[in-house]
């Protein structure tokens, strides 16, 4: 074994580790040297956004020691950017395995160095954390989840003040601090345990208050009250507010999936506990169909992310897409309120520049401003605080089926989602039509996009490099067509460049750094790569878009896309 990796080791072995730890690491000797290697070959990354990784032993997992390392750093920082203030944090977590356990730990540590804790009694999701960061005047606040990862996974979020994730300089200087903890020595565990106060119902209400202002058409809901709901949390956290706040809405007939109505760290229903993946919303389906409901809804663990079913124009069950979602849910902030009256000149709405283009198309003709930002709800909230006073943020979202209603949030939110899509299908049924019927007529207006996502996994040590390799090939030797239709520009996030790859000219492009190509070909059609930057994968976005003359022609002009998309994937090798 590389003798750096052995010294990582004997430092846990010979440290002041608990026995448990220890054990585990002398089994994983005797018996699994491969994964040994895998825990210790480097650092669990402090990211920009926290940390995420398998839970285990070592210095590349997820245990108490890497978790309070993090919170060591944070804490110094939160301690420094604000001197002489009480500084004061609120912390949350999901239903995973050792969530509870993490946020204890973080609690303790924040207490232990002086920091006044905010800790949820029990897990909460979330976008309740966010609010509560704004609520209480919190200068930042940590919730332990690992989203829509398998269950081996766990992760730590890192809030600012504002309810948002962590951007620059913020992000770079914690991770400075962060990677400064040597060892678990330097970590004060204990001690602080009056600095920690529990929450729980009072942040609930308040939160649920807040929710509620969001509606533009409660009066509709009353009409349509017994829409037929079903909605499944996929053993997560929705199921600790989503009844309550559909109630608060006014719906009456709303059905919970009972099999995936108990938090479980163990998702044992399911092997992603995603609403992306369509066997995460399998069963809620067929519960659906059994009792021929309007709408299907599905939150992952921490109840950030929306899936929804809905019947289509042939009245068979679809799940929608993140992009179709994000469409609908765009459109009607801004149709309806307009209808309502309620509607501001400096209304902005904002989406990610991997999200469909239908949403820019939709905002123009609306006259309404729609900024393009990172991928990453961190970077819609930085933009909310840029505009703040000058400009009325509305909406915001991106492709994987998160959306950001309103501005007391400052993170994506399934559960204002869910309630404002539940408020969207009792609207149009009170037109006598369905979510499905309002897609395609948006299509006939403002022309049919169609987006496929492709997400490549490389395991392993070397993952990450062969990653990198792929991007550097696309990055200087980019293809000169695709599918047929000449490649006009090169949008490179990274370089901060955007070139027209037929006259040479180039710009700058206005946005921080992130690893982003971008091919937009002569045919409208674009296509973007993204490694991730918490786990080996590399994305592949598809978008691609034509006239729409009416609806009669929807399925041949589907099935025209769907071939376009499939042309350029083979072109790509991908």
């Amino acid at each position: 074994m590389d003798a750096a990796i052995l010294e990582k080791v004997n430092v846990w072995l010979t440290g002041n580790f608990d026995d448990a730890t220890k054990s585990a690491i002398k089994e994983l000797q005797a018996s699994n040297e491969k994964e040994l290697a895998e825990s210790f070959y480097r650092n669990l990354e402090f990211g920009t956004g926290g940390l995420r990784g398998i839970m285990g032993v070592g210095t590349n997992r997820m245990n108490k020691y890497t978790v309070g390392m993090a919170t060591q750093g944070y804490a110094n920082y939160l301690k420094k950017s604000f001197p002489g203030e009480t500084v004061s944090v609120a912390v949350a977590h999901d239903s995973r395995n050792n969530s509870r356990f993490f946020a204890e730990t973080v609690a303790n540590v924040f207490g232990a160095n002086g920091i006044k804790v905010y800790l949820f009694e029990a897990l909460r999701p979330t976008p309740e954390l966010s609010f509560t960061i704004r609520h209480l005047g919190c200068k930042g606040g940590v919730v332990c989840t690992a989203s829509h990862n398998p269950k081996e996974y766990n992760g730590y979020k890192a809030y600012w003040n504002d309810g948002g994730q962590l951007v620059p300089p913020h992000d770079k200087n914690v991770i400075k601090e962060v990677e400064a903890i040597a060892s678990v020595d330097e970590v004060k565990w204990s001690g602080g345990e009056a600095n920690i106060t529990l929450i729980g119902k009072e942040l609930d209400e308040a939160y649920i208050a807040m929710l509620k202002s969001l509606s533009v058409y409660p009066e509709v809901i009353k009409r349509q009250h017994d829409l037929k709901i079903v909605y499944t949390p996929i053993h997560g956290t929705g199921i600790t507010l989503m009844p309550q706040v559909l109630k608060e809405f006014g719906f009456t007939d709303v059905t919970i999936v009972e099999e995936q109505s108990t938090p479980d760290g163990n998702f044992p229903t399911v092997v992603y506990p995603n609403p992306e993946e369509s066997e995460a919303m399998s069963i809620g389906l067929n519960k659906a169909k059994a009792i021929n409901a309007d709408i299907l809804l599905g939150t992952d663990p921490d109840s950030d992310r929306v899936g929804i079913g809905i019947k289509n124009h042939k009245g068979e069950w679809v799940l929608m897409n993140g992009n179709q979602t994000a469409v609908l849910a765009f459109n009607y902030m801004i149709e309806a309120r307009k209808a309502k009256g309620v509607a501001q000149p400096n209304d902005m709405v904002v989406k990610t520049i991997v999200t469909t283009e239908m949403i820019d198309t939709i905002a123009k003709a609306s006259g309404i401003a729609c900024y393009n930002v990172l991928t990453g709800f961190k970077w819609i909230a930085e933009l909310i605080k840029e505009k703040e006073g000058k400009e009325n943020y509305v909406i915001g979202g991106e492709e994987s089926y998160g959306l950001m209603i309103g501005s007391q949030i400052r993170d994506k939110d399934a559960i204002s989602a869910v309630a404002m899509l539940c408020e969207m299908a009792a609207y149009e049924k009170d037109k006598g039509r369905s979510l499905y019927d309002k897609m395609i007529d948006l299509y006939v207006q403002h022309g049919y996009y169609k987006e496929h996502l492709i997400s490549i996994t490389k395991k392993g040590m070397d993952g990450q490099a062969q990653i990198a390799a792929m991007m550097e090939s696309y990055r200087s030797n980019p293809p000169k067509t695709i599918n047929g239709s000449a490649v006009g520009q090169l949008l490179d996030y990274e370089l901060q460049v955007g070139k027209n790859l037929l006259t040479g000219e180039s710009w700058k492009i206005e946005l921080p750094k992130s690893n982003v190509l971008q091919f937009i070909l002569a045919d409208g059609s674009k296509i973007s790569a993204r490694p991730s930057g918490t786990e080996p994968k590399i994305k592949f976005y598809f978008s691609v878009n034509t006239p729409l003359a009416s609806a009669a022609d929807f399925d041949k002009v589907s099935a025209d896309l769907d071939a376009r998309i499939k042309g350029i994937i083979a072109d790509m090798n991908l």
